[in-house]
């Protein structure tokens, strides 16, 4: 069934992309807004009790859900599987940012390929070359496909129906928005958000880097995984930036013109610096590591098929 659904979400993204920023994130985002000025005392178990309110009973009532429609009939527990996982996962909640992008390097636009990454990933662009947008291309689409594919991926197989995906989403956003709140309010309210999503993805960002490192080049992607993440500001991400940069052969990170100053980088993957003809290279790795994910949910549901 975990295939089946799968199978179905990226056919109907082909043919119905969403706008995730409008039908996920914003009203996920009020929800925990909300949530977050009703329980916000500045205390840490006061972050506790509200992650429970904004994730954990959602995915408890979703369960449910799952658990009285399969009860019903199993394909009333599949049409969730496809609905939750729709909302949850996907690639166009960023390929099209990176195929404009693509293109209009190629076309040789470099203006117009600052404007489209501006509008991705915002920053100041102005003073990019095309070797920069690129490179920070390239770091957006791997950083997407974890965070939008391979982590939700990872999570709809551990728990039963959609709950692993509608956790990891939820717990993404919620994460996020508090940590905002607190780096203005100086509390430690988001503390235990902060703490339990970096437990929720310890897994997919190995999964994710060894995914990365089996379908490009091992060897790199390895050394790459071991030695450079500690050196990148979020050194959790920066595991999955430094096996893709190295399964590519191409090198990440580096020092980027941010407006009038230079963001200093560290350097991530081994190789040649970054180009339009690289943004290719990743987009068949992404999808390489896809059909990677579906190969071993096939072999897994023929085996629990045959046992």
């Amino acid at each position: 069934m975990s295939l089946l659904s799968l199978i179905a979400v990226f056919f109907i993204e082909q043919f119905r992309p969403l706008d995730y920023r409008r039908a996920v994130a914003e009203p996920v985002g009020a929800w925990a807004d909300l949530i977050e000025a009703n329980f916000n005392a500045g205390a840490r178990r006061h972050g506790v009790i509200a992650w429970g309110i904004a994730v954990g009973l959602p995915v408890l009532a979703v369960g449910f859900l799952y658990w009285l429609l399969y009860s019903i009939n199993p394909l009333l527990g599949w049409l969730l599987n496809v609905g939750v996982l729709y909302l949850t996962m996907g690639f166009r909640q960023f390929s099209h940012h990176y195929t404009e992008i693509q293109a209009a390097l190629a076309d040789g636009e470099l203006d117009r390929a600052r404007h489209l990454l501006a509008e991705w990933q915002g920053g100041a662009t102005a003073h990019l070359g095309s070797g920069d947008v690129a490179r920070l291309a390239i770091e957006g689409a791997l950083a997407a496909s974890h965070r939008h594919v391979f982590a939700v991926l990872l999570w709809f197989v551990l728990l039963p129906g959609p709950c692993g995906a509608l956790l990891y989403r939820l717990a993404a956003i919620v994460r996020e928005r508090w940590g905002r709140a607190d780096a203005t309010g100086q509390t430690e309210f988001s503390a235990f958000a902060q703490r339990l999503f970096g437990i929720i993805d310890w897994l997919p960002l190995r999964a994710t880097a060894a995914a990365f490192a089996i379908v490009g080049d091992f060897e790199d992607a390895v050394h790459c995984w071991r030695t450079q993440p500690a050196q990148w500001p979020d050194k959790d991400l920066g595991i999955v930036l430094a096996a893709g940069a190295g399964a590519l052969g191409v090198l990440l990170g580096n020092p980027v013109a941010d407006g009038l100053e230079i963001a200093d980088r560290a350097e991530l993957g081994l190789g040649d610096p970054a180009d339009a003809d690289f943004m290719q290279s990743a987009v068949g790795l992404v999808w390489r590591a896809t059909v990677l994910w579906m190969l071993l949910l096939f072999l897994l549901g023929l085996a629990t098929l045959v046992g």
